[in-house]
């Protein structure tokens, strides 16, 4: 052993021990190997901060750029929330159909790019379903990870692998070659994620979350809302039919008489969708008027048989899941209000604010009964209802209403909700060039960048934020110890000593420790590098030992994507050690035993369907 590879050595295992110890930050352990590794004289100063302009780190910050893009848009939310309604109340339902939307995606698409863009889908599906992102986070990962041994593009390493095959003369991988393998390993870290999910929990069970101030489930207990909330259909015969919404104050559903008109559901497209209750708004058949009856003496049996309208039925979750498009906030009448004295019915919240309010609270507690007749007065709280823009301006002018709490769910919508349809034609456009090949994933992926910000997706503030300059940072720190490692000779001498070890053992032997080795070597660098590094290995390997080539190169490419044990064993777990939270032990602890499962899957499948006989 040469002073420089055991330099190279022990700057590697300082690393591991303070990743180990979380001391320092993993990110600032990365600079300081940045910083140490040219005194080796394995690598230049230059190379050693050539990771800054590594196309894969860029490609990773542009796909953050995209990733916020669609949660300003929306289109993460939504995704979010399909993910939640079709999960339930299960967890394991939520994390097996994460998992598998996931690993689907990443069979045809760089798996880095798969979790840079749906960290933000993740954060809002663990808030949703109330739980910690630490839960999500890892199966995020190992789906991404295991996706790539399921397809010949998934990942580098199989390219990688299938390109050495071709340029030892040999037939390479076909698309779906990797598929038999993939396929069960995936199906194995489903399970495997299921059954240790308790372990994913990294905070005392009875730690709080942190409070995110009143939402809609408290509002609407508060003030009684359920009881009052009616989702009534305009039937074909209806006189409102064809008729503006100005029509109902002749018609008599009006606040003056103890009802209003909050919504308007109406079918658009595949979809249906709220639209502001505007005077001159024409209703058509079959739209769905959301009225709250506030007084218990109106007749709403009454006015439903006169007005043509159908009765429809209405969880108390109403306004919680139509929150992109219906706002609550609490508002106070301060002493500079001009509507001290004025009664709900006489306060033209609707026109001059474009708001409707469905709750009045005196004091302490919230009025049920004759709301519309109260007169208001210094210190009255309001609670009102309408679109988050008419909701926000409030802040603008303090002298009539003042805003107290705006709803949590506030938090989750989406401020640029109406570009939605561009952001999801860019990220197909990008899916689309990634895949067929058309241009290089880094640029299409800024193209991308770039044509989110022209439409309006995103902005320059936006884009650098969303950027998690520490995961960015980790990666770009060990990119250069696999260039150490190879010019000190250390990938070498033990691919040397493998081959004096292996070269005439036995068949399965030699696989389990030719995973092992790859594995091992993907713990500290790049996946990608150790696939290039000890591809030509495999081969000679099985050259020496007279056996097909195919189930050696099979091995190293599926041992270089079970890449689960550490936070820098691939970019993909680099990229979830910030959301989620994650320590280097946490890796260890789950990963560790799943990559030893998916060992035991590859040393039993892969003799059975690639014989190790040459002629097979």
């Amino acid at each position: 052993m040469t002073l420089q590879l055991a330099l190279v050595l022990g700057l590697l295992g300082a690393a591991v021990v303070m990743f180990a110890l979380n001391r320092p930050r993993m990110d600032v352990v990365a600079l300081i190997m940045i910083i140490a590794l040219p005194f080796t004289g394995a690598v230049s100063t230059a190379e050693a901060l050539s990771g800054f302009a590594d196309r894969n780190v860029i490609l990773i910050a542009a796909l953050f750029v995209i990733g916020e893009a669609l949660v300003r848009t929306g289109v993460a939310q939504r995704l979010g929330d399909a993910l939640i309604r079709r999960a339930g109340a299960s967890e394991i339902r939520l994390i097996a159909l994460l998992m598998i939307f996931v690993s689907l995606l990443g069979a045809i698409m760089s798996s880095t790019g798969v979790v840079a863009l749906f960290i933000p889908v993740v954060l809002r599906v663990a808030r949703g379903a109330g739980l910690a992102p630490s839960r999500l986070m890892m199966p995020l990962s190992i789906a991404a990870l295991s996706s790539g041994m399921t397809t010949l593009v998934a990942t580098p390493p199989n390219l990688i692998v299938h390109g050495e095959l071709l340029r030892h003369g040999l037939e390479g991988f076909g698309f779906f070659g990797f598929s038999p393998f993939g396929l069960p390993v995936l199906a194995l870290s489903i399970v495997y994620v299921l059954l240790v999910r308790r372990w994913l929990t990294l905070r005392p069970a009875g730690a709080p979350a942190p409070s995110r101030g009143p939402g809609f489930a408290e509002w609407i207990d508060d003030y009684a809302l359920a009881a009052r909330e009616h989702r009534l259909r305009v039937g074909p015969a209806s006189p409102l039919a064809g008729q503006a919404l100005r029509a109902l104050r002749a018609l008599a559903l009006r606040a003056s008489e103890g009802a209003n008109v909050i919504a308007v559901e109406r079918g658009i497209g595949f979809g249906r969708h709220l639209l502001r209750p505007h005077a001159d708004l024409v209703l058509h058949a079959g739209d769905i008027l959301l009225v709250d009856v506030f007084e218990p003496a109106f007749d709403l049996d009454e006015t439903m048989a006169r007005l043509g309208l159908e009765p429809l039925p209405l969880s108390g979750r109403y306004f919680a899941e139509s929150r992109h498009e219906i706002g609550l906030a609490e508002v106070m009448i301060p002493a500079t209000s001009n509507l001290i004295g004025q009664t709900l019915a006489q306060s033209r919240l609707r026109s001059e604010h474009d708001l409707v309010a469905i709750g009045l609270r005196k004091g302490r507690k919230a009025e049920t009964t004759n709301i519309a007749s109260r007169k208001l007065d210094t210190g009255d709280t309001l609670l009102v209802t309408g679109p988050w823009q008419a909701i926000r301006k409030l802040g603008d002018d303090r002298r009539h209403l003042m805003v107290i709490a705006l709803a949590a769910e506030g938090e989750d919508v989406a401020p640029a909700a109406e570009r939605a349809p561009f952001a999801l034609g860019v990220l197909a456009l990008v899916v689309g060039a990634m895949v067929l090949g058309l241009i290089p994933n880094v640029a299409a992926a800024l193209i991308g960048c770039l044509l989110m910000g022209l439409f309006g997706c995103i902005d320059m503030k936006g884009a650098y934020r969303s950027i998690h300059w520490q995961s960015l940072v980790l990666i770009v720190g060990m990119l250069p110890f696999s260039m150490a490692l190879e010019r000190s000779g250390g990938l070498a001498l033990a691919a040397e000593g493998f081959i004096s070890i292996f070269g005439q053992g036995e068949p399965r032997l030699a696989l389990a420790g030719l995973f092992v080795l790859t594995a091992g070597c993907s713990l500290f660098m790049s996946n990608t590098a150790t696939a290039v590094l000890l591809a030509p290995v495999a081969i000679a390997v099985a050259g020496d030992m007279g056996l097909s080539p195919y189930p050696f190169a099979m091995t190293v490419a599926l041992a270089a994507s079970a890449a689960y044990v550490t936070p820098v064993s691939s970019p993909v777990n680099a990229l979830v050690l910030g959301p989620g939270d994650y320590r280097f032990g946490d890796f260890v602890r789950i990963g560790l035993p799943l990559a030893v499962l998916v060992l035991a899957v590859t040393v039993f499948l892969v003799p059975l369907i690639l014989p190790f006989s040459p002629g097979g």
